[in-house]
């Protein structure tokens, strides 16, 4: 088993609108390894029900009602992707993240192509699958924060860590889970030039394998989101990499 990381405490309270507690199911066939899933969010105030097959997740979901899921790609009776539909079947609105092997590119794509809402690799920390359902919970609408979480501001770019969501001048920007992650390393070094590798090596890791087109890709992606029809915010440094400065 990959062990994940432990989560980090002090986030500030996420509840149900009706200030219920926020209801989790947890699908992995790796009883060890949802044992300290489960846990991790139990921490967080949360009622958490476990499955190790589909079969459970459908029966545990149907009983649950919940308002998440942590769903695993690979499941001993089937996948993932089969069971997101059942789960849709009997939760039209539930969020899901996708739990998948680190060189599987093709299973996140397929993911989130099926409906998935997001997705974590293995070995994960529980501090970034914490992270990442809280903010799933709050754009969708279906949980509440009971105090501001973090926030990245850099000019009139702001950043809500805890809800993952991005605005400029007040007007919500949607990004994908790898601009999101982009972005979000710029605002933390603001000023600061980042090169093509110490950006791959943060956002991406090992799996891109040090492709730095990728980088000029989403750098790409990113300035139609945030810089387009305003002044610029994000630079490129000829021969040194990308900075993230405001706006004149």
């Amino acid at each position: 088993m990959d062990t994940p990381r432990p989560a980090a405490s002090g986030l500030p309270a996420l509840t149900r609108p009706d200030g219920s507690p926020v209801r989790v199911l947890v699908v992995d066939d790796d009883p060890d390894l949802a044992e300290v899933l489960c846990g991790a969010l139990r921490y967080q105030g949360w009622e958490v029900r476990g499955a190790g097959d589909g079969a459970a997740a459908v029966a545990g979901a149907r009983a649950l009602r919940p308002d998440a899921v942590v769903l695993d790609v690979m499941l001993p009776d089937t996948d993932g992707f089969s069971v997101l539909r059942e789960l849709r079947a009997v939760r039209p609105d539930v969020c899901v993240l996708f739990l998948t092997a680190r060189d599987a590119v093709e299973d996140r794509v397929a993911g989130i192509t099926a409906g998935g809402d997001d997705y974590v690799t293995k070995p994960f920390s529980l501090e970034e699958v914490v992270a990442r359902l809280r903010g799933l919970l709050r754009r969708a609408g279906m949980a509440r924060q009971q105090a501001d979480g973090p926030r990245l501001t850099v000019g009139d770019l702001v950043m809500d860590e805890d809800a993952r969501e991005v605005t400029r001048a007040g007007e919500l920007i949607e990004l994908s889970p790898t601009e999101y992650e982009l972005l979000r390393l710029l605002m933390h070094n603001p000023r600061r030039v980042l090169s093509k590798p110490q950006i791959l090596d943060r956002v991406w890791s090992y799996d891109f394998g040090g492709q730095a087109h990728v980088v000029e890709l989403y750098i790409s992606y990113l300035r139609k989101k945030v810089d387009a029809g305003r002044d610029p915010m994000i630079h490129t440094v000829r021969g040194a990499g990308y900075v993230l400065k405001p706006a004149p």
